[in-house]
């Protein structure tokens, strides 16, 4: 399959990422750049399917024992997979297993036989990234070595400059914003080796820095509104997936 083919259908496979968040639509439900691909990709292929199984949450081991058995079955022409970040933001990840899983992942996911995309993710800036940085960049390695194997297009979303900009990301720090998912969706959309339609790694203008006050308020929103529901979680066993079905279950005609 060449490069800039016309992809007839895809299925994407993974997180929260994956899913949108938090690109927000006016009901609440989230966007994000699978789904802005797939318009673009539609535009190009009348009758496009597409099949989104993300779903907010999911570690590695769930994605596959989930989602890539089913993805894997559609045959779809193009299929995405992004997952593994939620392990290694974890207190506590045994890296080389979670590298072991990926790797199962992909492999069922090439038996598709489609053009299998995988991507080293963003990281925005701060202490965050330095505390987990080793695990992701052999996270990222592994990624590497999977796309050597099995043909597979990289998108190097942790290389980007841009994307590391606070101003991409989303109040809770840890999902991009619309403007971040757009230029996620544009960076994929190139890797497919189709034309251009903005540079997705510009940086954004400079602006001026919050000051003092108003980032100790951010800090104390950010800590009330997400630190504490995401700690709560992590002590009980919980997930923001429990229960949650798949954004997109079936491989249908696309109408974003």
């Amino acid at each position: 399959m060449e490069m800039n083919a016309h992809y007839t259908s895809f299925v994407a496979v993974g997180d929260s990422f994956t899913e949108g968040m938090s690109d927000g639509l006016p009901d609440g439900s989230y966007r994000g750049w699978a789904d802005l691909l797939a318009a673009r990709l539609t535009a190009l292929a009348p009758g496009f399917r597409y099949a989104n199984l993300a779903v907010r949450g999911k570690l590695i081991g769930q994605i596959v024992d989930e989602q890539c058995g089913p993805a894997a079955a559609m045959r779809a022409d193009l299929v995405t997979l992004v997952g593994g970040l939620n392990d290694v933001l974890r207190p506590k990840c045994d890296v080389e297993r979670v590298c072991a899983q990926l790797a199962d992942a992909a492999g069922q996911l090439a038996q598709g036989g489609g053009r299998l995309v995988l991507m080293r993710s963003p990281g925005r800036e701060g202490p965050v990234l330095e505390r987990f940085r080793p695990r992701m960049e052999r996270l990222f390695a592994e990624i590497d070595t999977l796309a050597a194997r099995h043909g597979a297009v990289v998108v190097d979303l942790y290389a980007s400059r841009a994307l590391a900009d606070p101003r991409l990301w989303a109040d809770d720090r840890l999902h991009l914003n619309a403007e971040g998912h757009r230029r996620v969706a544009e960076a994929v959309w190139q890797a497919l080796g189709l034309p251009a339609e903005s540079d997705w790694d510009a940086p954004l203008p400079a602006g001026a820095a919050p000051g003092w006050g108003a980032r100790r308020a951010a800090d104390l929103r950010f800590a009330r509104e997400h630190l504490v529901p995401w700690i709560g979680r992590r002590l009980t066993g919980r997930s923001s997936g429990d229960g949650r079905p798949a954004k997109r279950p079936e491989l249908l005609p696309y109408e974003g």
